[in-house]
């Protein structure tokens, strides 16, 4: 996964509230295998018609190349499925700002490399107000954790370690592995105190074993 500093793309408004992760991808398509690509899955059910033709005005159908999704509280809520978020990933978005996410979806997200910028819902009445007459043009920047939309400036609520996780294009094995000489010395320490309480190895168990029998 690639990190990134700052972000400059067209945003598009989805103007509804609750948006869960069972929309964002329905689960018929989830046992398709991932190297094939979720975008074309991404809100299927919202943004296509039953023919499976999109819907021409619906927000992303009307600007494919948007980047930056602004909609409402609850965005993400709903099962845990990661999926979500590869559906969003795979059609190229890169940032959903909203006033609230399902957890386990803005844990997924930061995972992933999208950014689940929190703002309040007056800042996306605001923002939402200025996609009236189509996209525009948004800047992200997560070292000052600020969104730039025309002249307006706003500044979005992240989680620290979550901020260091996607600029450094980590997941939560790299965020471990930054602190692996820590860890080494914790369990030399630990061997010293309890060697007693060290597992044995499997092969080393086996071999004591036959030297038993033997005798």
């Amino acid at each position: 996964m690639t990190g990134w500093c700052t972000h400059t793309g067209l945003a598009v408004a989805l103007d509804r509230e609750n948006v869960d992760t069972d929309q964002l991808i329905p689960a018929r398509f989830m046992s398709t295998p991932r190297s094939e690509g979720y975008g074309d899955f991404l809100l299927h059910d919202m943004r296509k018609k039953s023919d499976g033709t999109p819907i021409p005005d619906f927000p992303i159908n009307a600007v494919p190349d948007a980047s930056i999704v602004i909609s409402r509280r609850n965005f993400g809520s709903g099962s845990s499925r990661e999926a979500a978020v590869y559906a969003l990933v795979d059609f190229g978005i890169r940032v959903v700002i909203a006033p609230s996410f399902g957890d386990i979806f803005a844990s997924n997200s930061v995972n992933n490399g999208l950014l689940p910028a929190r703002v309040s819902e007056a800042e996306v009445d605001a923002a939402i107000a200025k996609l009236v007459d189509g996209a525009q043009e948004v800047t992200v920047d997560l070292t000052d954790k600020t969104i730039r939309l025309g002249n307006t400036t706003i500044e979005f609520t992240l989680d620290d370690v979550w901020q260091q996780k996607l600029i450094n294009g980590w997941d939560d094995i790299d965020l471990t592995q930054k602190h692996k000489r820590a860890i080494a010395a914790s369990r030399a320490q630990h061997v010293q105190r309890m060697p007693w309480a060290i597992p044995v190895q499997q092969t080393n168990f086996r071999s004591a074993r036959r030297d038993t029998v033997s005798q």
